[in-house]
């Protein structure tokens, strides 16, 4: 079929050259961290080059994440050129979905469509919205977006990824609670900036929208007073799974369809989750902020895979792929999956693989293969094949 370099994510790069018709492995480079280091930029053009002298012959084709301004897609540009090679776009969930079935395809026929859950903290969607609570269905080089989480606005862009008070100021304002942001935040983030990003919310001023479901888990966890800021990736979420643990251990949650709502064109909305159990606890019993975490994985995982079996039965499919970075989490997954299979489907995970951005180069090149079988065509700088003209 096809030798095809792939160039990975953002975060957590690595690259993966897949020979579909060598029987091995595909062939990876270290994981270089995040693009946004000079030092990872450098060494992810070393990597690549290396791999492409280990290929033993020319390669058909690179493959790249389809956010324009990452160093990734610059360079897989710059190879395709150099190589004289088609070059393939493809959307970040989309991917993430299709490293779960690579994984998978030597021991299962792929070649049906699945329903995929993609649930991370960013990843460019095909309307220029950041995604990352997504129900897809893949089928190939075809990917169609058949649900997401209803969407949250990031008061400040990106730094409100770092900053889950920003992210809780965002889903009380989402729940119709903007009243409450300066006092709930103002003792812990001071006066000004709780009422700088109230203004921002209110006036929609620099706040543009995710469906992300990591940020998400960082409004539950800004509202339970779990994290205000946070140092490390996914320090918040951390948090709030190791609170919903302790209860779980002794306790048992009888989720509320109330809850969640999904509306006709696919938008699951949990904002009842947050009005009624996590805006309305009391932060400051470790009990109640307990019960509410444990409420709050346990509800989403119901949202997200009752609609992903309704799609899975109008779909007449039988196998749903879990893939994205929150699938690190022990309790989300368990749920969903546990949920999947007694409604009689098939799930399917990583295995060895990561399910974060540390595998995604691998769904790249899988998508990049099956575009070039059926037909897609992708050029040099120009005219690029992008994987999700029907992910709408």
């Amino acid at each position: 079929m096809a030798r095809i370099l792939a160039c990975g994510a953002f975060l957590k790069n690595a690259a993966c050259l897949l020979d579909t018709d060598a029987p091995g492995a595909p062939l990876w480079s270290v994981q270089h961290g995040d693009l946004s280091d000079p030092a990872a930029c450098e060494a992810l053009e070393q990597s690549v080059r290396a791999l492409l002298a280990q290929a033993g012959g020319p390669i058909d084709a690179v493959a790249h994440d389809l956010h324009p301004d990452f160093f990734s897609t610059h360079l897989a540009l710059r190879l395709a050129h150099e190589h004289g090679v088609s070059v393939y776009a493809v959307q970040h969930h989309h991917a993430h979905i299709a490293a779960v079935l690579a994984e998978h395809g030597a021991h299962q026929d792929m070649a049906r469509p699945v329903i995929g859950i993609a649930l991370d903290g960013v990843g460019l969607g095909t309307d220029g919205v950041t995604w990352g609570g997504e129900v897809l269905l893949v089928d190939g080089a075809h990917c169609a977006r058949v649900g997401h989480l209803s969407p949250l606005a990031l008061p400040g862009g990106d730094v409100a990824a770092r900053e889950p008070w920003r992210m809780a100021a965002a889903a009380l304002h989402a729940c119709g609670m903007a009243e409450q942001i300066v006092p709930r935040f103002a003792p812990t983030v001071g006066e000004q900036a709780a009422r700088t990003i109230h203004a921002m919310l209110q006036r929609g001023l620099n706040c543009p929208q995710t469906t992300a479901a990591g940020r998400w888990f960082d409004a539950a966890a800004g509202l339970l007073g779990l994290s205000v800021r946070q140092e490390l990736e996914a320090q918040a979420a951390q948090a709030l799974e190791q609170a919903a643990a302790r209860y779980l251990q002794s306790h048992t949650l009888d989720v509320r369809s109330s809850d969640w709502a999904v509306t006709p064109d696919g938008h699951i909305d949990v904002r009842p989750l947050l009005a009624f159990t996590v805006i309305a606890a009391d932060w400051h019993d470790p009990a109640a902020v307990d019960e509410a975490a444990a409420r709050f994985h346990l509800t989403l995982a119901d949202a997200l895979s009752t609609h992903a079996v309704a799609q899975a039965h109008l779909h007449h499919v039988r196998d749903v792929a879990l893939g994205g970075g929150c699938f690190f989490n022990r309790i989300l997954t368990q749920r969903i999956a546990s949920r999947l299979a007694s409604a009689g489907l098939n799930v399917l995970q990583t295995k060895n693989l990561s399910c974060g951005d540390a595998g995604l180069a691998l769904g790249q090149a899988w998508v990049a293969a099956r575009m070039m079988t059926t037909g897609w065509v992708g050029m040099p700088h120009t005219n690029m094949a992008v994987s999700h003209v029907e992910c709408a």
